[in-house]
């Protein structure tokens, strides 16, 4: 049995799976992101969700052949990183794992581990790829100077034009009043007082107001639609700089996949990243839909590093599993 954890800024998945591709047990907690919820509460969060998804699966973590912790900002601090890899021993009580960044649960899980590049583009943003055993990532230093083209970059922009509205700085959009409405503010300067304050400026908290720029785009706001056009190019641009780390030929086709809510069904990056990618002047990209979510992800490539990796049979029912 294969054990994935796909840690995030917003939630943490977890999944247990077998080499038949069955999918043995499923749980879901709250942020792992130890620079916001602390050492000790990523540690609580590994514990509550492994915890749960043995019993439903009813095993012991002896059981677990070999597992895989996708970790929000792994290998981000060298301070941390101790702290970090013992964290699942404290939980498994034993050292069958491999601790990485959740950039990886994206890749694997997008492209069942095979050879391409895949962007992240949730609370936070990045992109990883492997061609030919190589690896390469672009973007994820942080929402204070990265995460282009994040959801917590949409709002912080959404944010901005918000107060340029109210100031006159910019002509006033359906924005406006819809930050206005759904923040109940009695005065625009309140929005000070709700992010600053109701908020306490949390990531996740924060990055979820980018729904509002996603609606006032729907509604005819033409400042918000640009927000959006101007974070598909910022994810695409991920995407090219993996692709010349790697060192790809020009016009060499590159599979390239995504993950995370602002690609979802309804996300308001998939059609213009879509876009984007195919005007790309870096190269030629074959744009492929994610074949597994990140958890199933973190779960296959745990059965890769002990030299197992699912058939073809047993990824396709996985697959069906989603």
């Amino acid at each position: 049995m294969f054990l994935g954890v796909d840690g995030g800024g917003t939630k943490t998945a977890f999944a247990l799976i077998d080499r038949q591709g069955q999918v043995l047990a499923r749980n879901e907690q709250s942020s792992a992101y130890y620079l916001e919820v602390g050492m000790d509460g990523a540690a609580d969060v590994l514990a509550r969700g492994c915890a749960g998804l043995f019993a439903a699966a009813g095993i012991s973590a002896n059981d677990v052949t070999f597992a895989f912790f996708g970790l929000p900002a792994y290998g981000e601090d060298r301070a941390v990183q101790a702290q970090l890899d013992a964290l699942p021993r404290a939980v498994l009580g034993h050292g069958r794992y491999l601790c990485d960044n959740d950039m990886v649960c994206s890749w694997a899980g997008s492209l069942a581990c095979a050879d391409g590049i895949s962007v992240i583009a949730g609370t936070g943003s990045m992109a990883y790829g492997r061609i030919g055993g190589q690896g390469a990532r672009a973007g994820g230093w942080g929402e204070l100077f990265s995460d282009e083209g994040s959801a917590y970059w949409i709002a912080r922009a959404g944010l901005a034009l918000f107060s340029r509205m109210s100031d006159g700085r910019a002509p006033r959009g359906p924005l406006h009043g819809l930050v206005r409405t759904r923040l109940a503010l009695q005065d625009d300067l309140d929005l000070c007082q709700v992010v600053y304050g109701d908020l306490k400026g949390e990531r996740s908290k924060v990055a979820a107001l980018s729904r509002l720029v996603s609606e006032a785009a729907a509604l005819g706001d033409a400042q918000a639609a640009a927000i959006l056009a101007a974070a598909a190019l910022e994810v695409v641009a991920l995407v090219d700089a993996v692709r010349g780390q790697l060192g790809v030929d020009p016009g060499t086709a590159v599979t390239v996949s995504y993950s995370g809510g602002l690609f979802g069904e309804d996300g308001p990056l998939r059609a213009p990243f879509a876009r984007v990618l195919a005007a790309s002047s870096a190269g030629a990209y074959r744009l492929m839909a994610p074949r597994l979510p990140p958890v199933l992800g973190a779960a296959v490539y745990a059965a890769h590093q002990v030299g197992i990796p699912l058939e073809p049979a047993a990824l396709a029912r996985l697959a069906g599993t989603q």
